[in-house]
Order: structure tokens, then sequence, then C-alpha cells
């Protein structure tokens, strides 16, 4: 029976597809993906700005801000706008909030995802080649999701057994092991084939929510924590399907009913067919492009035992692709993913001369994932980027020594070496120089890294102070690369 559900609905799935392709028409849905604090939210704000306001550029006397983005270099954009997105039934990317909040008097980040929300931008511009070359319409529906909820999606492989089994020798780790003590402690105490009981349920699920948190914290950031709602419940908040937990591994026996570990079971099961399948049948299986954020600098800065992490989880996230080379029936019933940008976030922070290394992390990061699509036809490229810029670079001389630095100003609260910034004061940063070699970074004790015996340490920084422009709009940021990320992802769409 279960078979059956799927096979009927993989067929409306491929229904609704077709009927969203010829209402859509020309264009693409771009899944713009991440785990927690990679800068989805910060990406969609400042492609959605550049966007539309690029031919307005031009006509106000401003440099093209988007050079490697050839509709841009061609001067072949006549405008873009946004629009009503598709699905009613999910939230609007609330882009105007984002701006607001980036731009300011009190130049702040943007909230970090916390729910489904997609961006429609249709952008008018002039065919270069084709069969009708001249006036052309091209529509990218962008759908943003926390990034906690890619975590579960390795889950539907899964049986509640293995995952427990999994989730316990993980956190047997030495990087896990002292955040998941009170979670083991209690769980240790526990009878599976007891009864089940409420009360025990609950605690065990703040107790293992609890570890999850803490593993993700800053000092930490680990990156493979399932289920990912527990993080993200969002509307799920208090109900049954977040109220269970790993147990002890046992014997192998089928739980008896009414057990504890049956109650367990059936949640976690429970867990994977309403809220897990759902979002990948509705939402993650149509995605026709990809880009995946990737933090890497908060793995450099807690060490190499977070980058391990970040390198298992990002191999399980992109493993749930659905990727290959389509064809026009794909593409209309079953779309593949058929190209997919690793972007490595927050190159602002480093100085350009480091980019490359950044870059060469992130590959050996991604290195058996990247394999894996290129082997399925998927066309696949890595870089580092800041779709806002937040610093600026400098040559500061220092004695006699003149050392490549870059200037921002550190979020209140921030600290290096002691001194702890205001968030009100500029700052010349020297962040310190990547291994040249990228296996390094994933040599040590990350327990160490943590305490801040790393030999680089990223600070965080405010929004760049905003510019205006004739029409006391304000202009899109800096940025880096953000071009070099629309070619690849959708330029050669709009030839």
């Amino acid at each position: 029976m279960s078979a059956l559900t799927d096979l009927f609905r993989e067929a409306r799935s491929s229904a609704a597809n077709l009927a969203e392709v010829f209402a859509r028409g020309r264009g693409l849905r771009l899944g713009v993906t991440g785990l927690s604090r990679a800068g989805k939210t910060v990406f969609i704000t400042a492609l959605a700005q550049q966007l539309t306001t690029l031919a307005h550029a031009a006509a106000e006397g401003r440099k093209n801000p988007l050079p490697v983005f050839r509709l841009a270099a061609e001067g072949r954009l006549i405008a873009g706008r946004l629009e009503p997105q598709p699905d009613d039934h999910v939230a609007r990317f609330a882009f105007e909030d984002h701006v607001a909040a980036l731009t300011g008097p009190d130049r702040l980040w943007p909230q970090s995802t916390r729910q489904i929300s997609e961006l429609r931008l249709l952008l008018d511009f002039q065919r270069r080649d084709g069969f009708r070359p001249g006036p052309g319409r091209f529509v990218i529906d962008i759908v943003d999701y926390p990034g906690e909820w890619l975590l579960d999606l390795p889950l539907l492989e899964k049986s509640y057994s293995v995952w427990s089994r999994e989730t316990f020798e993980a956190s047997a780790a030495a990087a896990r092991a002292p955040l998941a003590a009170d979670w083991r402690g209690f769980s240790a105490g526990l009878d599976p084939k007891a009864p089940a009981d409420e009360a025990i349920a609950r605690k065990a699920a703040e107790l293992f929510t609890a570890y999850l948190r803490a593993a993700r914290s800053d000092a930490f950031a680990l990156s493979t924590l399932p289920p990912g709602r527990f993080l993200m419940p969002g509307d799920l908040e208090g109900s049954p399907a977040l109220t269970f937990a790993p147990l002890p591994p046992g014997d192998g026996d089928e739980p008896a009913p009414g057990s504890l570990a049956a109650m367990m079971e059936r949640r976690y099961e429970a867990y994977k067919a309403h809220v897990v399948k759902p979002f990948f049948r509705d939402h993650f299986a149509r995605l026709d492009r990809q880009i995946v954020l990737v933090d890497a600098l908060a793995a450099l800065n807690s060490g190499p035992a977070a980058l391990r992490d970040l390198q298992h989880a990002l191999n399980d996230v992109l493993a749930a692709f659905r990727i290959g080379r389509g064809n026009a029936l794909t593409k209309l019933f079953r779309p593949k993913i058929d190209k997919i940008l690793i972007a490595a976030t927050k190159a602002d922070h480093l100085h350009h001369l480091s980019h490359d290394r950044l870059e060469a992390i992130l590959r050996q990061l991604t290195a058996r994932a990247i394999s894996r699509s290129e082997f399925s036809g998927a066309a696949v490229d890595v870089i580092a980027l800041a779709a806002v810029r937040a610093t600026r670079e400098a040559a500061v001389r220092r004695g006699r020594e003149t050392i490549d630095a870059i200037i921002g100003t550190p979020l209140k609260g921030e600290t290096l070496d002691g001194q702890i910034f205001d968030g009100e004061t500029e700052a010349a940063i020297f962040p310190g120089q990547l291994p040249a070699d990228p296996r390094e970074a994933f040599r040590g004790d990350a327990l160490a890294q943590a305490e801040d015996e790393s030999d680089y340490r990223f600070l965080r920084f405010r929004p760049p102070i905003p510019v205006f422009g004739t029409d006391g709009k304000p202009l899109p940021a800096p940025h880096i690369r953000l071009d070099r990320a629309c070619q690849f992802l959708f330029g050669d769409r709009l030839s």
C-alpha cells in the first residue's frame, strides 16, 4: 500500500509540475539551500535587489555591478521586477523587510530563515540569438527554506534503529560527548521494553534537543544534527511528531507493542511520513538548479572536528538531490537538477589573496559529492562569495612590515586578542592565512581549536553603510562574485 501511495503522489507531483511549467513559461526553479547561518536570506535579498535595479544602473550613470553576468555586461536586461510567487500556500520571501534591515539606521543582518518561502523574479530582456531574437521574458522562482530541514532528507532511507545507533555513535565522539552527557546519562537508565510513558518521552526529547542546540553553537559549529525540526520546529513545536529521541541500541528484536521503544519508533516514522516526505515531494524534488551555501569559516573557527562534521553533512545533503542532465520530458514531469553551485559564503571576512584557499577547502569538503554529481551529468562549480560585502581591503603598515588586512565594523561583542568591539568602531583586521594545503585544515584537535588556539579567527561584521540612489531608495551593496553565481546558475538560459 505504501508503494502504491508513493506512486500516486509521484504522479500527482508530476502533473502539478507540468501545470507549473506551462504557467511559468520560460524560466527555472532555483533552490537556495545551506545549513544554518550560511547566509541564505542575505543571498536571496542581494540577488533580488541587484536584478531588480540593474536596468537603472546604466541610466543613472552607475558602473555595472555585475560585470561577469553576460546579460548585464551586454546591456540586454530591459527590466527586472518581483511578481507574486506561484504557490499561494507558501509564504512570500520578505524581501522588503530584509532590505530595510540591511539598510536601516541600525544596519542589521536579516533574521534567519524559519519557514519555507518563495520569491518570483521576472526579467525582461533582449534575446541575442535563437529562432526569435528580440524581446523575451524569463522567470526565476526562488525557493528558500531552513537549512536544518535539509538534514532530514537522509532519514528517508534509515530505520529508527539505524538512526538511533548512528546518533549514539556520533554523540560519543570527543567533540560531542561533553555536550551529550545529560541526554546519554538519562537514556542509559531507560528500559526500551518498559511500557510507553509520555513523561519519559518528553524528557528524552528535551534533553536530546538541548544536546543538538549546544552542538550547533558558535563554539562547536557541528552540522550533522538531524532531525532538523528539533532545532527549527515551526508550527510543529510541542507536537508528538517532535516528542521522540534515539534509544540505546538494543538486541535487534522488534519492539513489543505498547513499549517505549515502539512509541519512539512510531513517532519517528510519523515524522518521516508527515514532515520529511511532503517537504521533499512538494518543494525539494521540483527544483531545476541549486546553490548550496556553506559557512566554512565558522567550521574553520571551531576546528577540524567541525570541518569533518560539515563534510559529512554536505555529502548527505547533496546525495538527496535529484541530479542529472534532463531532457524535455524530465523537465515537464520529473525535473532534475542539472547545475549545482557550491559557495563558501562570507568571503569578505578574508583578504582576496586567500579566496583561492577557501575554495580549495570547500572542494576538499565536497569532493565526493562533486564527483557523484558530475558522474550523473550535472555541472558543478565551487566559488567563494559574499552576496553583501561588509568589509574593504587595505594594506596596513605594522613597523617595517606591510600586511594585507580587511577593514569593517565588527558586531558588538565580537572579541579578538582581548579586545571587545562596541559595534560602532571600524577596525583593521588581519584574519590570518588559510593553509595552502586544504588537507591541513582537517587535522588537529577540535576542542583546542574551539578554545581560541587556532591560527586564524574570523569575526562577524555589521552590514556596510548603505548608499542611496537619486530616488531615495537604497542601492545594492557591494558584493564578491555574485555576478559569477548569476552567470553559472541561469546565464546560459538568457542568451
